[in-house]
């Protein structure tokens, strides 16, 4: 039995996070599954801004950056698995443990983030996340959000 692929187009995720270019760090969602997990892809092009600094002689995509990815790929997760959002409310960085880094992001790289939700409580969310290049794992975390209202 084939499983059917539930994908997000950008304009979706553009109204379940804030972020907006250059911040915007997820282009779509391949698929989903509310409650459970998300698979996004973030294209690194060499025309984006950080990398006239970060590094004009060799160019990698900062690990910051990656986990921030992953944080917009979980707050997709989390107000996908919710009623969706208002317009006041986001997903806060609460903690970030254990992040490892394993090789090194390059323009022309494809990310694949995989984030699943371990649990929620009182609306603090907690996730693992990797992101993979070539099926190989480039950063994993355990994330943990808040869902709040500013």
């Amino acid at each position: 039995m084939e499983t059917v692929k539930k994908p997000i187009d950008l304009n979706e995720i553009k109204t379940l996070i804030p972020h907006r270019y250059p911040m915007l760090l997820v282009d779509k969602v391949i698929d989903h599954e509310p409650g459970k997990t998300l698979h996004a892809i973030k294209n690194v092009t060499i025309n984006e801004p950080v990398f006239t600094g970060h590094f004009p002689e060799l160019a990698i995509f900062p690990g910051v950056l990656i986990l921030e990815a992953l944080a917009q790929a979980t707050g997709i997760l989390g107000f996908k698995s919710t009623e969706g959002r208002e317009d006041n409310e986001m997903y806060l960085f609460a903690s970030i443990d254990k992040a490892r880094f394993k090789k090194p992001v390059l323009p022309g790289d494809t990310m694949h983030l995989h984030v699943e939700l371990l649990k929620e409580r009182r609306g603090m969310w907690k996730f693992y996340g990797e992101a993979r290049v070539d099926g190989k794992v480039v950063c994993s975390a355990n994330l943990m959000c808040a869902r709040r209202a500013l």
